[in-house]
């Protein structure tokens, strides 16, 4: 990655929002920004709905990275007792769906796990404009 931008967020539901245009600021020129506005959108959701990030004084990073050809998105949130993992979408009534759209949507994604929380990233493809 040659560029890259980090914010900080406290980790309540609304703070998504401020996430989402964080990135879509940043990505506005690029292409693909549609796209990377979802991947934050999810991922930062997660973050908030099922990470210690939700929880009382709780927080997640975003992490916007580019290259020539890739828009890197990271969230870092505070972990928690379940793995994030792709949900099967037929057998979920509500939710459970975020991982399923950024996977169709990302050129790849993945989890990686530290002692104090985890970060989940996704690249999407830049346009050239």
């Amino acid at each position: 990655m040659l560029k890259k931008w980090c914010r900080a967020f406290p980790g309540l539901a609304e703070e998504v929002a401020h996430a989402r245009h964080f990135v879509a600021s940043l990505t506005a020129q690029l292409g693909a920004v549609d796209d990377a506005v979802l991947v934050v959108s999810e991922l930062a959701t997660n973050a908030v709905r099922h990470s210690l990030s939700g929880s009382a004084h709780g927080w997640f990073l975003v992490v916007v990275g580019f290259s020539d050809d890739l828009v890197r998105i990271e969230v870092i949130d505070q972990g928690g007792d379940r793995e994030p993992h792709l949900c099967d979408a037929a057998s979920q009534e509500e939710g459970g769906r975020g991982l399923l759209l950024i996977a169709s949507c990302a050129k790849d994604w993945g989890v990686k796990n530290w002692p104090d929380g985890r970060s989940v990233w996704a690249e999407v493809a830049r346009e050239r404009v």
